[in-house]
């Protein structure tokens, strides 16, 4: 135990010595979601702006109650000059351009440079009009549609963006901290004086392993502290604390990742390009900074493949989404799995000194 306590003072003394190891490690990340957070706190769905030349009967003759509605998500713009409206559509300041001919057609002119604007601005009117049709009959549709989401109506992006970055910090504190730590007992021949000295390898391990959770929890610790002050509003589900083994097994698994990397570099330099090309990446495909829904299929197909993938909604599922032992069993055993193998292989790799 002396030698334990005194392998753990000594990481952690280097650690916090490393202004640099401990901005990327505990600042940065928590940097992000501060920003990020701040960002989108009051995000909702987008509004379309429409100018209206002249009188147009579904929108004039529109309820009071029906255009209050609305008014979310379509902004009208009521003028007299056509042509000027269908200038400012050209330039991007509105999204479209709605007139009435002399027919009782309605006119729709959007720009094509934003596809999902113009989808949604011809939608819009589209149920208008479609509504406008149903009533002049004076019968009752026969069929209507009923929407609503399946999420909590006070979800916030917040909700979304914690459990992502909170993946991200866990993924770079463990992998950098085992790698350097490797490179740098090596360089200085720390690790050949411990390996003459009477001091087991399991005790180094496991003073190791220590530091790294004790971080991973503090990071932890700080990332659902700000995210839940009212400011930002976190909203945890009854399951949260099922992230705390989340957050044990996804550090051991990015561990066995510095490891590696640990054993295979020479020098501070070489680990640092290594992990930037692994963890940063992975991050990206892994949905800590956004949703990966809108990437092709094949970029999907590797993002699965990638432990932080797993992390991430695994920490999703039990802080925001409600769910239990299901949702994190699995991803604990996989990720637990994955740190098996990479030890493995980087105990095939390891060596005392670079002679």
């Amino acid at each position: 135990m002396s030698a334990f306590r005194s392998l753990s003072r000594a990481m952690v003394l280097g650690l916090l010595r490393d202004r640099t190891a401990v901005f990327f490690t505990l600042v940065f990340p928590l940097m992000f979601l501060a920003l990020f957070g701040a960002l989108l706190r009051d995000s909702g769905v987008a509004s379309s702006t429409v100018v209206q030349v002249g009188a147009v009967d579904v929108l004039d003759d529109m309820p009071a109650d029906q255009r209050a509605a609305l008014s979310d998500a379509l902004t009208i713009i009521e003028t007299g000059d056509r042509d000027q409206a269908l200038e400012d559509v050209r330039e991007g300041d509105v999204d479209a351009a709605v007139w009435q001919d002399a027919e009782g057609r309605i006119e729709l002119r959007y720009s094509a440079a934003d596809a999902t604007t113009a989808g949604t601005v011809q939608g819009l009117m589209q149920s208008i009009v479609q509504g406008a049709n149903v009533a002049a009959t004076g019968q009752p549709p026969a069929f209507q549609l009923a929407t609503d989401q399946v999420e909590d109506h006070s979800i916030k992006p917040i909700q979304q963006l914690t459990p992502g970055l909170l993946g991200w910090a866990i993924a770079t504190g463990a992998a950098y901290m085992s790698a350097f730590t490797l490179v740098n007992w090596r360089k200085k021949r720390i690790l050949r004086r411990l390996w003459l000295a009477p001091i087991r390898p399991s005790t180094v391990i496991s003073a190791r392993i220590g530091v790294s959770l004790a971080m991973a929890f503090i990071q932890f610790a700080i990332f659902i502290g700000v995210a839940t002050i009212p400011y930002y509003g976190l909203t945890l589900s009854g399951s949260w604390w099922l992230s705390l083994p989340l957050v044990a097994c996804g550090t051991l698994a990015f561990m066995s990742i510095g490891l590696l990397i640990g054993a295979w570099a020479k020098t501070e330099e070489a680990a640092n390009g290594a992990l930037q090309i692994v963890v940063l990446p992975m991050a990206f495909l892994s949905g800590s900074f956004f949703p990966t829904d809108g990437m092709p299929s094949w970029l999907r197909a590797v993002s699965n493949v990638l432990p932080l993938k797993h992390l991430n909604e695994s920490m999703q599922d039990v802080l925001t989404r409600g769910q239990s032992y299901g949702a994190a069993l699995p991803a604990m055993l996989g990720l637990l799995a994955f740190a098996a193998v990479l030890t493995l292989i980087s105990a095939r790799l390891f060596r005392w000194d670079n002679a």
